[in-house]
């Protein structure tokens, strides 16, 4: 049976290419959206997620026209995976930022355990690591980043992300459901591949995303795994590609540009500061999209 997945912020920079792959491997998707996805398989339901009412609707609505053929009324979802958001910083004041992103979130998954969903897959963000939405030059606590570190965002944004997971922690365990938030790194879609080589010119440039990054279709086999993957509880995972963008072995690179920083375990050759060890060991997470793959260098 397919399985029907919730998808909120599907028209965005990482929604438009996490659904297709979605689709592909077989899962039917509704994208709730401010706006719609352009892909004729998807239906996208507008709602405001700050309104609590609204996100029950959503969870409980035909996902297209061919839903009325079933002869009763429709059910929650299989699953939600939540990335809509106001994305970054300086976009909506910083009240808003916090308030929209934290209250969407909350609702989602509150409506997503209300109606009997135990598995949601919900955006959090590097900007957790406290160092890309910083003030000035901040330097990192430690490398690698891992899903332990000592998260310490200054803004309204990377913070909004901690309270989601600490939202998505507190219901995992009411409900006993499965409940995995993504530090999604600093998106790049295929386009975008044509920026590296003045990343690699330039590596301070790349200090506030720690040098890595995720491709945006990679990212969609990411929740697709997490889909898979059941009976974890609440998990935080780092949604980011194998490599570092640097031309030099990651372990030469940071004794170059982050002198004071401690390196608390051995790092793989090339292996990016924001580590994803726990996406390829828990969840089987194999990246085919490496960047060196579409960089000339």
């Amino acid at each position: 049976m397919t399985k029907r997945i919730v998808f909120t912020g599907g028209s965005g920079k990482a929604g438009r290419h996490a659904v297709p792959h979605l689709i592909e491997k077989g899962y039917a998707v509704l994208n709730v959206d401010l706006k719609p996805l352009d892909h004729p398989q998807v239906n996208t339901l507008v709602a405001d997620l700050t309104d609590s009412g609204q996100v029950f609707n959503a969870l409980t609505t035909h996902f297209g026209f061919d839903g009325y053929n079933d002869g009763a009324p429709p059910s929650a979802p299989d699953a939600v995976v939540h990335f809509a958001a106001i994305p970054r910083v300086m976009i909506e004041p910083d009240n808003a930022t916090f308030s929209k992103n934290v209250v969407s979130t909350y609702n989602v998954i509150e409506a997503a355990m209300k109606l009997g969903v135990r598995k949601v897959i919900i955006a959090s963000s590097e900007t957790t690591y406290g160092v890309c939405f910083a003030e000035g030059d901040k330097d990192f606590h430690s490398f690698p980043l891992e899903e332990d570190y000592d998260v310490d965002p200054m803004d309204s944004y990377g913070l909004s992300k901690v309270v989601n997971e600490k939202t998505a922690r507190a219901f995992a365990m009411r409900y006993g459901a499965d409940i995995y938030a993504l530090r999604i790194g600093n998106v790049i879609e295929p386009h975008e591949y044509a920026k590296f080589n003045d990343f690699l010119a330039d590596p301070p440039s790349r200090k506030r995303n720690a040098w890595s990054y995720i491709d945006a279709r990679d990212l969609g086999e990411i929740v697709h795994l997490c889909l898979q993957k059941s009976g974890l509880g609440y998990q935080v995972f780092n949604a980011v590609n194998d490599t570092i963008t640097a031309d030099l072995p990651t372990t030469e690179f940071l004794a170059k540009y982050c002198p004071n920083t401690p390196v608390l375990r051995e790092m793989g050759t090339d292996e990016a500061p924001l580590s994803n060890r726990k996406a390829r060991e828990v969840l089987g997470f194999k990246e085919a999209h490496p960047w060196k793959k579409y960089v000339k260098r």
